[in-house]
C-alpha cells in the first residue's frame, strides 16, 4: 500500500514530493503550555522546488489555512492573534476565524478563509517536537488530514478527544475551501 504521507524533509530528500501537488501540515509547539498553531497549505504545479537554511521553497502558489490551539489558561487571549508575539501569531483577527471552545475551555482557532499565497511559499524546517508532514493528494486525503488532526489536537494540545474531532470537522471544512486544484 502507498504512503498517504511522510515527514516533508525526508520526502524531499527521497524525491518523493510529487511537482502536481499535495498538502503540507507543520505545527509549531510552545515549550511551555499546550499552545499550538499548525499551517496547512496546498500547491499544485510546482515550477521549481529547493532547498534553504530556513527550510524548503516552493515555486508556485499556494492555499494556507491556519489553526491556533489556546489552552484556558493563556494570559493573552485578550490581544488578537495578528498583534500576538511572533512565536504565538497567526495572520488573523478574530473575526476571521471559527472558534471551537471544548469542554476544557481550550479554544481550536481555524481561519475562515483560505489566505493564498502568490509565487512562492518557504516550509520552514521543524525544529524540537515540531513536525511537517506531506499528505499525498490521493482519493480520501480530506478524511486522513480531518482524522490527523482529531489526533494531534488531542494528543498534542490536549484537546478532549470528542471535541478534538468535533474541531477537526472545522479544519476540513477550511481545507475543503482551498481554490488550488
Amino acid at each position: 500500500m502507498a504512503a498517504k504521507a511522510l515527514d516533508l524533509f525526508q520526502a524531499y530528500a527521497q524525491e518523493k514530493l510529487p511537482k502536481d501537488g499535495g498538502y503540507i501540515v507543520s505545527s509549531f509547539f510552545d515549550r511551555s503550555s499546550t499552545y499550538s498553531r499548525y499551517e496547512v497549505v496546498a500547491y499544485s504545479t510546482v515550477k521549481s522546488l529547493y532547498l534553504t537554511e530556513e527550510g524548503l521553497t516552493f515555486q508556485t502558489d499556494g492555499n494556507k489555512l491556519f489553526i491556533l490551539v489556546e489552552p484556558a489558561n493563556y494570559s493573552r487571549k485578550f490581544v488578537e492573534p495578528v498583534n500576538r508575539d511572533s512565536n504565538a501569531q497567526i495572520p488573523h483577527r478574530f473575526s476571521e476565524l471559527n472558534i471551537y471552545t471544548a469542554k476544557n475551555q481550550t479554544k481550536v482557532m481555524v481561519s475562515r478563509d483560505p489566505v493564498i499565497t502568490y509565487s512562492s511559499f518557504t516550509v520552514l524546517k521543524p525544529t524540537g517536537v515540531n513536525f511537517a508532514l506531506f499528505f499525498y493528494n490521493l482519493e480520501g486525503v480530506m478524511q486522513t488530514l480531518e482524522f490527523f488532526f482529531a489526533e494531534t489536537l488531542n494528543k498534542e494540545a490536549r484537546v478532549p478527544s470528542p471535541d478534538a474531532k468535533k474541531a477537526a470537522k472545522y479544519v476540513a471544512e477550511g481545507i475543503k475551501k482551498f481554490s488550488i486544484w
